[in-house]
């Protein structure tokens, strides 16, 4: 063992510690290993600045505001409202009504901003059924991840490993193997979509609490003209994180006035201006007209409910949303076919090439606002996607990445005959990397897994496209816990829900995952 070796092991429990004790922000933490390797030479500066111009980070950056200029459209909201029915419900016939939708929305769109669109009108349209709006929430957020795992752009954490397969196939780091196409997910991701959903339809009348307490109570006793209730939830930007509301001037901030903070599923009582604000609260907010204006498109809060929204865009402009979207999605689907590359075009017909397109023609027209479009994208996101290339790249150089390999190969050589080491080797990588995915984020997750999988398939002379698939699929299946997918936090602050309410839903779905990726991805990719 190398200096090297130790040295990265090092870097890497102390980049997971503050992780998931949550010391910085996840950029700022992946920067700092960087920073680490590159002191001691494991990365050159050359290796550790590839990630910021990668095309799959980048991408990820476009299709945040392509997400933007849909939800302003305020088409999806339509087209949910019309499926969603309106007499002689039943918690069955209306999960199965609107999930399938909402996971196909998911797979083309990014997953977030679906479920900031959606868990507010769902959970209304619960209370005027008199249905539990807890029954509905959860279901929503898993389905998202269960659409996002079908496609290449389903998810940022899919494009991430696009990112790198590409890297890794250019540097000649594997034999064989190809980079994601947009429906390349699709042939195992269809069948997990479609049993998650079928159990979430099953069990979510059992497993899921009928009640929480309402986050609104408090804000809807004011019944003044003029007065814009919002439910929001501070995400990692929000300088009071650590503060009290005491210590934070939030009036002096932002102009609005805090009446009340949910936690864990229960609305604070007693001194709770003095409770230090987290990023798991929901604020429940009083304000004037001229708060979602400046705020509602920056990254600092997440908009949960809003009594007082912006206008939407016009009739045409909506529709053009939508086929602008529908034309971006299709020509890169045709630009992977084989007889298009034949062309050999100056131009590479590729998800980058159309999402760019799509983003310049939504910011002309103004379908999202032109002078925030920084405000749009989550810049942390794309500091750790630029530097998970960099951590991978390192955990390769520095020897760390074959050893783990080793031992997973040797793992499957001991406990099974050859024939079945696959599925070993498979089970390993997909837990290994779901564990980091549970407790860190995504795409630190998979960047952590694919120097593995590199390792895996090259020792063993494989196709690495199996294990690559797998760790898309352990990435996303973050069901267990709240913390796992920033979609979960969202629907635990609009629903109330406590942290065991996703262990025992999100359990058992985590499990139907690992077990139909294992068994499934080898029949399809070898």
């Amino acid at each position: 063992m190398t200096f090297e070796l130790f040295y990265m092991a090092g870097v890497i429990v102390l980049m997971l510690w503050a992780l998931m004790t949550d010391k910085l922000r996840p950029g700022l933490i992946l920067f700092s290993a960087v920073v680490l390797l590159l002191c001691v030479g494991i990365l050159q500066p050359k290796e550790a600045l590839e990630g910021f111009c990668s095309k799959g980070m980048i991408t990820v950056a476009l299709l945040y505001l392509v997400s933007e200029g849909v939800r302003k459209s305020g088409i999806l909201e339509r087209i949910i409202y019309q499926m969603l029915p309106s007499r002689n419900v039943s918690l069955t016939r209306a999960l199965t009504c609107f999930l399938p939708l909402i996971s196909f929305i998911s797979a083309f769109l990014n997953n977030t901003p679906v479920v900031v669109i959606f868990g507010p009108m769902i959970k209304n349209w619960a209370q005027k059924m008199k249905l539990p709006p807890t029954k509905f929430l959860i279901p929503l957020s898993y389905a998202t991840i269960l659409g996002g795992v079908c496609t290449l752009i389903g998810t940022s954490t899919n494009l991430v490993l696009d990112g790198l397969i590409d890297d890794a196939i250019e540097n000649n780091m594997v034999t064989g193997g190809h980079t994601l196409g947009m429906f390349e997910l699709s042939k195992v991701g269809v069948f997990i979509a479609l049993t998650g959903l079928f159990y979430l339809i099953m069990v979510s009348r059992y497993l899921l609490p009928d009640k929480r307490e309402s986050a609104r109570d408090e804000s809807e006793e004011s019944g003044n003209l003029g007065i814009v209730r919002v439910e929001a939830m501070p995400s990692t930007r929000f300088p009071g994180l650590g503060k009290t509301l005491r210590e934070f001037d939030f009036y002096r901030h932002y102009g609005a006035t805090v009446k009340g903070i949910r936690r864990g599923g229960t609305l604070l009582t007693g001194d709770w201006m003095n409770e230090p604000l987290t990023r798991l609260d929901t604020l429940l907010l009083e304000t004037d007209e001229t708060f979602i204006p400046t705020w509602g498109e920056s990254r600092v809060f997440w908009m949960l409910n809003v009594v007082g929204a912006e206008p939407e865009l016009g009739t045409k402009k909506k529709y053009f949303a939508l086929v602008l979207v529908a034309l971006m999605v299709l020509g890169a689907t045709l630009g992977e076919l084989p007889f298009v590359q034949e062309w050999r075009l100056k131009v590479k017909l590729d998800m980058f090439f159309f999402a760019a397109v799509t983003t310049v023609l939504m910011a002309w027209t103004k379908m999202f606002s032109p002078r925030k479009y920084t405000k749009l994208i989550s810049w942390d996101v794309l500091i750790t996607i630029a530097c998970a290339f960099g951590i991978s790249k390192g955990m390769i150089n520095s020897g760390l990445a074959d050893f783990i390999g080793d031992y997973i190969i040797a793992l499957a050589e001991q406990a099974s005959h050859s024939e079945n080491g696959i599925y070993i080797m498979l089970a390993a990588l997909f837990i290994i990397t779901n564990i980091f995915t549970e407790v860190i984020t995504n795409n630190a997750a998979a960047a952590l897994a694919f120097p593995l999988a590199v390792s895996i398939s090259n020792k063993l002379g494989m196709d690495p496209t199996p294990f690559f698939v797998c760790i898309c699929f352990a990435a996303s299946a973050a069901f267990s816990t709240p913390i796992g997918y920033q979609t979960n936090l969202i629907v635990q602050g609009v629903g109330g829900y406590k942290f065991n309410d996703f262990v025992k839903v999100g359990l058992p779905l985590n499990i139907i995952v690992f077990l139909m990726s294992v068994f499934l991805i080898p029949l399809f990719y070898l």
